[in-house]
C-alpha cells in the first residue's frame, strides 16, 4: 500500500504542482482566442453590416476584399511575435523545445494564406456556376456563401486538425499527400469548369429524393411551407451545393497547406483568413472571372511544385522563404499574362455569371 507521508511521494508531488504545463494546454487558449475573434467579425458581418437581403456593390466587394487582405497581413505580424516571444507555447516542440522561430512562422502563414487565397479563386468559378444555374438572385447571393463560409470553417478545422494527427502518427502519408498534389495539378489542368452540372451532383440527386423542395424562392429563406409541409427551398439546395463543393476543394488545398507548414495553428488560421475573404473576393471579381485566363496553369504549376516539395521532404528541404518567393512570382506571373495578354477576338466567351 503506497504511504502517502513518503518522502518520495511528497516529493513528486511537489514537483508536479510547481511544474509548468504542457506547451499543448497554453495553445488551447491561443486557438479559443482566434475563434472567439472569428465569431465576433461573422457576427457583425450578418448581423450589423448586411442584416437583410442586398446587393453587394464591386465597391463595397473591392472595400471588404482590401479589409481582409489588411486583416491577414497584420496577423502576419502577431504570429512573428507569437512565434518569437513563445507566446502560450506557440513555436514550441512537444519535449519544450523550440522549433520554429517568428520569421519562419511569419513566412509559413504567410505562404499558406496566399496559397489558400489563390486555390479559392477556382473555386469561384464553380460557386459562379451554381448561382448561374439554379438562378440566384444577387440580392440572395449573400446570404448563402454566408453560411456556406460558416460550415467550411468548421469542416476545414475538423479535416485541418486531423490530417495533422496523421501526419504525426504516420510520417510516411505527407509523401502521399504529395503524389495527390501531382496528380491534382493534372486534373485542373485537363478539366474545365463548365463541365461542372450541379444538378446531376450526387447532393443535389439525394437531397431530391429524400426532402421536399420547393419551385421557387421564398425570400432568402432556407425553408419554407408547401402544402402544409415544411420543405427546403432551392436557396438551401444551392448552400448544400456549395459546402459540399468546398469539402471537396479542401481536400486538394489542405494537403497542398501541409506541404507548406505542419504546424496546426497556422494551417488553421491561414485557412481560416482565406476563407473569410472568399466571399468578398466573390463579388469583387463575379464579373472578371473570364479574364484571368493564365491564372488556373499558375494554380497547376503552384501544386505541382508544392506537390514535388512533399515527395522529396525527405532527403531536401526547401527554405520557407524561399517557397513564399516561388508561390508569389508564380501566381503573380499568371495575373500579369492574363493582363497582358489579350484574348483571341474569334474565340468565344461566355460569361460565368448571369445578371438577374
Amino acid at each position: 500500500m503506497l504511504e502517502l507521508q513518503s518522502p518520495s511521494f511528497l516529493s513528486s508531488l511537489l514537483t508536479l504542482a510547481q511544474s509548468e504545463p504542457a506547451p499543448a494546454d497554453h495553445r488551447a487558449w491561443v486557438y479559443g482566442g482566434f475563434i472567439a475573434f472569428v465569431m465576433v467579425l461573422l457576427a457583425l458581418d450578418l448581423g450589423v453590416f448586411h442584416r437583410g437581403a442586398q446587393r453587394v456593390s464591386p465597391r463595397s466587394a473591392l472595400g471588404w476584399t482590401g479589409f481582409f487582405v489588411l486583416l491577414a497581413i497584420g496577423f502576419t505580424g502577431l504570429v512573428y511575435v507569437m512565434y518569437e516571444h513563445r507566446w502560450m507555447g506557440l513555436g514550441m516542440a512537444a519535449d519544450g523545445v523550440a522549433a520554429r522561430g517568428g520569421l519562419v512562422a511569419a513566412s509559413e502563414f504567410l505562404q499558406g494564406w496566399v496559397l489558400e487565397y489563390s486555390l479559392s479563386v477556382d473555386n469561384l468559378f464553380v460557386i459562379a456556376l451554381i448561382f448561374t444555374h439554379f438562378k440566384v438572385p444577387q440580392d440572395y447571393q449573400h446570404r448563402v456563401l454566408f453560411w456556406g463560409i460558416l460550415g467550411a470553417l468548421v469542416l476545414r478545422g475538423v479535416m485541418i486538425f486531423a490530417g495533422a494527427q496523421l501526419i504525426e502518427r504516420v510520417h510516411w502519408v505527407i509523401y502521399l499527400f504529395g503524389a495527390l498534389l501531382l496528380f491534382t495539378s493534372w486534373k485542373m489542368l485537363v478539366t474545365k469548369e463548365t463541365d461542372f452540372n450541379p444538378e446531376q451532383s450526387f447532393t443535389v440527386r439525394l437531397a431530391r429524393k429524400f426532402l421536399p423542395v420547393s419551385e421557387g424562392f421564398d425570400g432568402q429563406n432556407f425553408f419554407t411551407m408547401v402544402a402544409g409541409r415544411r420543405a427546403i427551398t432551392p436557396l438551401f439546395l444551392v448552400l448544400l451545393v456549395v459546402e459540399i463543393t468546398d469539402v471537396v476543394f479542401a481536400v486538394d488545398s489542405i494537403p497542398a497547406i501541409f506541404g507548406v507548414t505542419k504546424d496546426p495553428f497556422l494551417v488553421f488560421t491561414s485557412n481560416v483568413f482565406a476563407i473569410m475573404g472568399l466571399r468578398s473576393l466573390y463579388f469583387a471579381l463575379a464579373g472578371l472571372m473570364d479574364r484571368f485566363r493564365y491564372l488556373k496553369v499558375s494554380l497547376v504549376l503552384v501544386l505541382a511544385f508544392i506537390g514535388v516539395k512533399m515527395l522529396i521532404s525527405g532527403g531536401f528541404h526547401i527554405d520557407s522563404r524561399i517557397s513564399l518567393g516561388v508561390i508569389v512570382a508564380v501566381l503573380a506571373g499568371g495575373v500579369a499574362m492574363s493582363v497582358m495578354v489579350k484574348p483571341n477576338p474569334k474565340a468565344k466567351v461566355e460569361p460565368l455569371v448571369e445578371g438577374d
